[in-house]
């Protein structure tokens, strides 16, 4: 079967990195609109603007994705997806360290943000318009905060962490971890050349649980 988009004559569009193979149309188009975001920005992504980039029709996007917002939405989700295992992969996989396993998930999340500065920008920006619209992105985003509250608990059951409403409580920790992550994506910390990310971070989250560990007992 011809690609789909070839040109009159038999010749085929040119392709680079995001280029289209048959059956995997949807992964060529988030990937094509993650390099249009790297190297121009949010706003220049268009559905017409993907495809030329993977080397498809204009019209071949909209069997996946109805508008721009859907094919933002498919970036935002995969972003959280990625952020989740990020974070899993530097917490400690035993129970028996809730202090690691709460510092390791911020490790986590910043060195996803200094991975994937694209995914971060449309997961955290204003671009996807409707996010009750997209059941996907919702579900992945509440997986990666529900990381986070869990570490919260497991740190007040074990005495650790102040008591308060967790969830209250795992906001101030997320606004803390993602305000670094921000700088970094941002390109705020490069003024002296590339700063090392995970020594902040190790700094950030250890500042951080400073301000949420729990009174120490009088004349303790």
């Amino acid at each position: 079967m011809r690609r789909e988009g070839a040109r009159r004559g038999g010749r085929r569009p040119r392709t680079g990195r995001a280029g289209y193979h048959h059956g995997d149309l949807p992964r060529a188009l988030v990937d094509a609109a993650l390099e249009l975001i790297s190297r121009e920005g949010v706003r220049a992504l268009t559905l017409r603007a993907a495809a030329r980039r993977a080397g498809v029709s204009q019209a071949a996007p909209y069997r996946h994705f109805a508008d721009k917002d859907a094919l933002l939405a498919a970036v935002a989700e995969e972003g959280f997806r990625l952020l989740t295992a990020s974070m899993r992969t530097a917490a400690p996989s035993t129970g028996d360290d809730p202090l690691g396993r709460f510092r390791g998930f911020g490790l986590g999340y910043v060195a996803f943000a200094a991975g994937h500065p694209a995914h971060f920008r449309v997961m955290f920006g204003r671009e996807v318009a409707d996010r009750a619209r997209h059941p996907g992105l919702q579900a992945a985003g509440g997986e990666a905060f529900a990381l986070l509250v869990d570490a919260i608990r497991a740190c007040q059951q074990a005495g650790l962490v102040r008591e308060g409403d967790t969830e209250t409580l795992a906001v101030s920790a997320w606004s803390t971890v993602h305000g670094l992550a921000a700088l970094v994506v941002d390109g705020q910390l490069d003024r002296d050349g590339s700063p090392d990310v995970a020594a902040l971070a190790h700094a950030v989250t250890g500042s951080l649980f400073f301000g949420l560990a729990a009174p120490r007992p009088a004349g303790g």
